[in-house]
């Protein structure tokens, strides 16, 4: 299997004039996971533009050197920050924010949990859960927990503050959040076939377990998202928590996926031709960081349906599928027992 495809080339026909319409984020600070490439790049690029002390939260690697000396020789009078966060690792999430805590005595204006890995195998983190959902979900959930109070900090002397999480069309993927996915499982769920669609059964369509694992991530991230919503509304927070996503956008995920045997390279290269580049991928969580009209509970994502793959970013509200009592009871049940923690917002 080849390790690479064919790129086609996609043109941004939205970004720059969605960034134009950004109102300044000078004096506020921003921390993004997951901004070595894609789309967390575009964003961090975009927030240090537009004037903001930008946080860069991100596993150490040569990728995260070589992306912040990218970003310093662009801005070179920005503030960023490199800060190591892997997100793989409870531990090291912990310790991100610790690090975050004594940067941000004045707190912290906007925590976009951006990171996410994609249709990888069936293995386990370091903490024993899928390396999937604790990537993409788990370890957010922790590090919003741990962030909460800088987030109330920046809400009361500034007036608000945002909580912004990344979701995908493969939300769709599965009907129901299931259990299993949130435990200590990793290695155990359902193995490594590298077919998007496995197979049709009685006129049904059957995800791979990869992507299976996947979708329930996409899913987790929004109902966290409603249930962010739901409870920072009910203490009548000035903290917003918001959630986009990119459509189908050219980033390194594909190539990730590709090397690690979830996806084929000569058919992504052509579903690829049918997306769009990450800077109008990045415009969903762009608008949840900065725009001025942003509400809690509003959904930022391409096109005129909710999966669509591309065009202009438009907002939709939260879908009855996640946003409901079990779905949600579930979801902070099952994290709050992941990391071992009781998350209140009160």
């Amino acid at each position: 299997m080849r390790n690479s495809y064919n790129k086609p080339e996609l043109k941004s026909l939205y970004y720059d004039e969605e960034v134009e319409k950004l109102p300044s984020l000078d004096g506020k600070t921003i921390a993004i996971t997951g901004t070595t490439s894609g789309t967390g790049f575009i964003a961090a690029k975009t927030v240090a533009e537009k004037g903001a002390r930008t946080l860069l939260l991100n596993r150490k690697t040569n990728r995260s050197n070589k992306s912040y000396d990218l970003l310093k020789e662009h801005y070179p009078k920005a503030n960023i920050v490199n800060i190591e966060c892997d997100l793989q690792s409870f531990k090291s999430v912990k310790k991100a924010a610790k690090t975050i805590t004594d940067l941000c005595n004045d707190g912290l204006d906007v925590l976009c949990n951006n990171a996410g890995v994609m249709a990888l195998k069936d293995q386990a983190t370091i903490d024993g859960f899928d390396i999937q959902m604790q990537t993409n979900h788990l370890s957010h959930f922790l590090l919003t927990k741990e962030l909460l109070p800088l987030l109330e900090t920046a809400a009361e002397k500034r007036g608000e503050a945002r909580i912004v999480n990344h979701t995908s069309i493969s939300r769709y993927g599965v009907k129901n959040l299931e259990s299993k996915y949130f435990e200590k499982r990793g290695g155990i769920l359902g193995g490594n076939g590298s077919n998007i669609l496995n197979k049709i059964l009685l006129g049904m369509i059957l995800i791979n377990p990869r992507w299976y694992r996947y979708s329930q991530t996409k899913l987790a991230n929004a109902a966290f998202t409603a249930c962010l919503h739901e409870k920072l509304q009910a203490k009548n927070s000035k903290i917003k928590a918001l959630i986009a996503h990119p459509g189908l956008a050219m980033t390194d995920l594909q190539d990730t996926t590709i090397k690690d045997g979830g996806m084929g390279a000569f058919m992504t290269g052509k579903m690829m031709g049918g997306g769009q580049t990450m800077e109008d991928g990045a415009i969903g969580i762009i608008k949840c960081i900065g725009d001025s009209d942003a509400m809690s509970g509003d959904f930022y994502g391409p096109g005129s349906g909710k999966m669509d793959m591309k065009g202009p970013v438009v907002k939709f509200g939260l879908e009855e599928f996640y946003d409901n009592r079990k779905t949600k009871d579930l979801l902070w049940t099952k994290s709050c027992e992941a990391i071992e923690l009781d998350f209140k917002i009160e």
